[in-house]
């Protein structure tokens, strides 16, 4: 059945997400009727361009999302909890990208080459949350070895782009570049809690009492929500001075043998995956490939010599497109599809 256009509105359009969520758009092939955008009364007035147009970002307001389809929440998760009675309030159902709701058992955590039924649960709350991108990055690599052998533990070190931090972040690493190599101080660090650049950071948001940071516990919830609460996950998560791109380290324990070559098949036809694994060749994820690709990279797979059905494997991502906004735009497509009320 053909989708019919679709008027949309994405929240947070100025930000490295929302910025990823216009392209993503473009390039989807969604009949799209109107595009609003919206951000903070920091971004209103900034334009951004959309198949040749360049749209203005207004203030969100309360009539916001007043006749919209569909709208992509990207500006924080307090944003999101409270814009979303308002989009409610409008019969517009939300897309999120942000932490708000990705713990609520009420709504649906999505990763459409996993789970898409589940976006059924959508008319629970009006809202359908979407993983974290390390987290996303991590369920789609390990998805088809946890069907084959049963993945027990997962031991991830997660490398994180700045984007991860937004464009603030982005900002923040490019100032510091640019007044470093010219020999001069760079600015205080707002965004991140020490200086990016030439450094690597080993914290990605609050660190709680018993040492685990937000972004790690996060993590290893959405994986678990995507994947089954028997796959135990632990990841650590390290700040690293790279524009786009995030990378993880991953050891795995498995409940029953599956060697290395059979991983690496099972990889090279799972979805949402591009197997680029000949390192002796110099072949292997890498930021600088994964940017700007929708697929989750994976390599240097090999065996765990250290203990009993032991794998480790290396994947890289584009954290503003894989796990958000083109996982956000492959989720209204498959709304449009089945779920959005006609107007």
């Amino acid at each position: 059945m053909p989708i019919r256009p679709l008027n949309l509105a994405v929240l947070g359009a100025t930000g490295a997400v929302g910025r990823a969520l216009v392209q993503a758009l473009e390039e989807s092939g969604l009949p799209i009727a109107s595009l609003a955008l919206f951000a903070s009364e920091h971004g209103a007035g900034t334009e951004l361009e959309f198949k040749g147009d360049a749209l203005q970002v207004e203030a969100v307001g309360s009539g916001a999302f007043a006749g919209k389809d569909l709208a992509f929440f990207a500006a924080g998760a307090a944003t999101s909890r409270a814009q979303l009675d308002v989009a409610r309030a409008a019969g517009c159902p939300v897309v999120d990208l942000t932490p708000a709701f990705r713990e609520d058992a009420e709504v649906p955590l999505v990763l459409p080459p996993l789970n898409a039924d589940a976006l059924a649960g959508i008319s629970r709350r009006g809202v359908v949350a979407v993983p974290s991108p390390a987290a996303a990055q991590l369920a789609l690599a390990l998805a088809p070895i946890h069907r084959a052998a049963g993945v027990e533990r997962a031991t991830a070190v997660v490398l994180e782009a700045v984007s991860g931090a937004g464009q603030k972040g982005v900002g923040e690493l490019e100032a510091e570049l640019r007044a470093m190599l010219s020999f001069q101080e760079p600015p205080p660090p707002t965004a991140l809690p020490h200086r990016a650049a030439f450094n690597v950071v080993p914290q990605v948001g609050p660190i709680g009492d018993d040492g685990v940071s937000e972004e790690e516990r996060s993590i290893a919830a959405d994986v678990r929500r995507l994947l089954g609460s028997s796959v135990r996950v632990a990841a650590t998560a390290v700040r690293v001075p790279v524009f786009y791109g995030h990378v993880q380290l991953v050891n795995l324990k498995l409940r029953r043998a599956l060697g290395a070559e059979q991983a690496r098949e099972l990889l090279r036809h799972a979805p949402g995956v591009k197997l680029l694994d000949a390192p002796r060749e110099g072949i292997y994820p890498m930021p600088m490939l994964a940017v700007n690709d929708d697929a989750v990279l994976v390599g240097r797979v090999r065996d765990d010599a250290t203990q009993e059905h032991g794998l480790d494997l290396v994947l890289s991502g584009d954290n503003v497109r894989q796990g958000a906004a083109s996982t956000a735009v492959e989720i209204a497509r498959l709304l449009a599809e089945s779920h959005l009320a006609p107007r």
